[in-house]
Order: C-alpha cells, then sequence, then structure tokens
C-alpha cells in the first residue's frame, strides 16, 4: 500500500499566507517561506503554494518565494496560481519547485495540460479543480461545476468530464477543491472526493474543509483520496502534522514517517 500524504496549503495573497472560507474573508497567517520551513521541521510529506489573486489580477507568479522556499526546505512542493504558458512551468520549475498546479489557464487553454506533460512530464503537471455544488442538469451532470479566477467565475463545465479529459491530456495529477466546503473545518466533501478517485486512475489530492485528524480519515477510506491538503488545522495550531499522522496510524492508515 502507497502512503498517504499529509500536503499543507499555503495560499499567498500579496506575499502574504491568507485563510479564507469559501474563499472569502481571508486572514493574514504569516510570512510563506518561514511557514514552509515550519512545515518541512514538522513532518509535512509536500508543500503546496497557491497565489490566490495571481489569475485574476493578471500578475507574475511567485518567483522570488519559490526560490527561496527551495534554498531552505528538501521536500517537493508545487506552484500554482498565476501560471498561463510553457515559459511560466519552466520558470516556477527552474526556481526549484517540482510541480506546477494548472487551474484557471487549464479551462480557458486545455492544450497547456499536453504541453506542459510532454516538456516536463506529466509527473510535473497537476490539474488544480474548484468544484461547487449545483443542480445535476444535462450540462452537469455530475452536480459539481468548475469555477475559475478564484471562485468568482462558472465555466459551465462538468467537475467529472473535466476530470478525465485532463487525465486523458496528460495531467499526473488532480488537486480537487471543494468551494463549498473550503475554510468550513467541518470536513472534505467525500461524495465529490469518491466521485472524481473513482473515475480517473492518476492520484487525487483532496482538499476543502479538513477540521480535525478524522476528516483525513474518511476522505483516504471513503473518499479514496491519494494525499489531503490542510490548512486551517494546522495554521492555527489547532493540530500538528505529528498528532494527525499518529492518529492515521492508530486507524490503520500507513503514513510515512512520524
Amino acid at each position: 500500500m502507497i502512503s498517504k500524504r499529509i500536503i499543507p496549503c499555503l495560499d499567498v495573497r500579496e506575499g502574504r499566507v491568507t485563510k479564507g472560507v469559501k474563499f472569502k474573508n481571508n486572514m493574514d497567517i504569516g510570512d510563506p517561506v518561514s511557514l514552509a520551513q515550519f512545515y518541512y521541521k514538522e513532518g509535512a510529506d509536500e508543500l503546496v503554494f497557491y497565489d490566490i489573486a495571481a489569475s485574476y489580477q493578471k500578475r507574475d507568479i511567485i518567483i522570488d518565494i519559490v526560490r527561496e522556499t527551495a534554498s531552505k526546505i528538501f521536500i517537493p512542493f508545487s506552484v500554482g496560481g498565476g501560471i498561463k504558458t510553457i515559459e511560466d512551468i519552466r520558470k516556477v520549475l527552474l526556481a526549484g519547485a517540482e510541480k506546477v498546479s494548472v487551474n484557471s489557464a487549464a479551462v480557458t487553454n486545455p492544450a497547456i495540460i499536453n504541453k506542459g506533460a510532454k516538456a516536463f512530464g506529466s509527473q510535473c503537471i497537476v490539474l488544480g479543480m474548484d468544484a461547487k455544488r449545483v443542480d445535476t442538469g444535462k450540462t452537469i451532470p455530475s452536480g459539481y461545476e468548475i469555477v475559475i479566477n478564484g471562485g468568482r467565475k462558472h465555466t459551465g463545465i462538468d467537475a467529472l468530464e473535466w476530470a478525465k479529459k485532463a487525465e486523458k491530456l496528460g495531467a499526473g495529477e488532480i488537486c480537487l477543491n471543494s468551494i463549498d466546503a473550503d475554510g468550513t473545518k467541518k470536513g472534505y466533501e467525500i461524495n465529490l472526493t469518491s466521485l472524481i478517485s473513482s473515475n480517473v486512475k492518476i492520484p487525487v489530492i483532496a482538499s476543502g474543509g479538513a477540521g480535525n485528524p478524522e476528516h483525513l480519515y474518511q476522505a483516504f477510506t471513503k473518499g479514496a483520496a491519494d494525499a489531503a491538503l490542510i490548512a486551517s488545522m494546522t495554521h492555527y495550531g489547532t493540530y500538528t502534522i505529528k498528532e494527525i499522522k499518529e492518529y492515521l496510524h492508530s486507524q490503520g492508515v500507513k503514513v510515512r514517517k512520524i
């Protein structure tokens, strides 16, 4: 059995880590590089940086933060937000990140997934998916719609169909975020996680809603996720990475070094 990964998520806005609820009412959490070092020492398996305002503000990616982080931590990390071209992907990888996450740009230009996978390998390309619960219909049969630009724009694209398409285009992993659950600390949206995980062969990272270790257990067992993003539950000091891993281990979930 492959070990499940615990991945702290650092949402960056104007050079600072923030955390909101359903992408709103963001609070300042701290310096991104310092937090990355903290989580590295805590035992995180990977890290994710999202520049949450880059897409809709049409800004460049956070290369300085990427480069400084790469010089101070020694676990894989991915970067998303503002990545629009193959050259953007190249810059992020050369700055020291192991992966890039494409979200809004992939929806508007799906070819970036295929071109990125061919140029740098599928393992470097993560599809970031922000999904919102909607009424089931002909255009959205799964009941989950893809939204982009930090949750500001509905696309009319069905989440399940988009996941399947991205896999065919060459995405090596999917980071699946439920906007309805994001920041609520009430648990991941298991139905959504299970729906995507059971219909693609690439790894799926559950995201949005973690409030306690039991929520991760549910994502790994009922949701069949390969990894779980966490933010609020560790940003505010409610739990440590070690406590989360110890709980999962006690429940029979294989995790990396505690």
